[in-house]
């Protein structure tokens, strides 16, 4: 295929970079392949190899490497974050907003912040950039508040606490609104839909009830948002299928 700007290096790196994409999209047997990387590696916990500035991010790199061009490409003032876990999300996020400059601030909702990771995030270089709220993300005072810090400000929301669909649709339904137009919001685990029951023995959700159910009831009620299908193209091995929403450009 001829390319569109042949003299312009940068334009030109981009048109192949998208042709390379499309082209890897349609490739079945690599999807596959990164179908079944994803599988597979879940029975060893992959996730948990990781660490963002010292704190344990629980996320697998594709994913970290997309959350970050995202946060440089919207530049949101706000990032809501549900679950926290060890901390390293939140950290990552912070450290992301300092890059940018500006006041930017991470706010992070569990409902059990375990008092170390507590006490590690507290004694954090990032703390400064970081609110956290023990509580449910559901619960109508956390989301009162988190509707209140929000105000004026350019929002991007991820969710990555309770996983079952009843959860994760009663986040979208009160978070999605905080969303800027051009912003994202990030559905983490919705990958769970396409693993085997068995995965999940000891948990409330598994296929057929987890963040993939909840994404698509939530699109089919709202049309402010989008899934990025490009972006999901390009990185091949993610927990976030159908899970990066854009929300739409407000059209004049």
């Amino acid at each position: 295929m001829a390319l569109s700007h042949p003299d312009d290096p940068i334009r030109r790196f981009a048109e192949e970079r998208r042709q390379d994409v499309r082209a890897q999209a349609r490739d079945a047997a690599l999807r596959d392949v990164s179908q079944r990387f994803l599988r597979d590696s879940c029975a060893y916990h992959y996730s948990y190899n990781f660490s963002w500035m010292g704190r344990p991010i629980i996320q697998y790199p594709a994913d970290v490497l997309a959350m970050q061009e995202i946060v440089w490409a919207t530049k949101p003032d706000l990032i809501i974050e549900t679950g926290i876990a060890h901390g390293g999300s939140l950290v990552f996020y912070a450290s992301l907003l300092a890059l940018l400059g500006g006041e930017g601030r991470v706010v992070g909702v569990d409902v059990d912040i375990r008092a170390h990771n507590r006490a590690a995030l507290d004694a954090h270089p990032m703390r400064s950039r970081i609110d956290m709220m023990e509580g449910s993300s559901i619960d109508p005072t956390i989301i009162e508040e988190i509707h209140r810090r929000a105000a004026g400000k350019r929002v991007m929301v991820a969710l990555d606490s309770n996983h079952t669909h009843e959860h994760v649709l009663a986040e979208l339904r009160a978070y999605a609104p905080l969303v800027s137009p051009g912003a994202y919001l990030v559905v983490f685990d919705t990958s769970i839909e396409d693993m085997p029951a068995e995965m999940y023995p000891a948990r409330p959700w598994g296929p057929g009830n987890n963040p993939r159910t909840a994404v698509r009831q939530f699109l089919a009620e709202s049309a402010d948002f989008e899934v990025d299908q490009a972006l999901e193209d390009k990185l091949l091995i993610t927990v976030c299928p159908g899970g990066y929403l854009r929300r739409r450009e407000v059209s004049c």
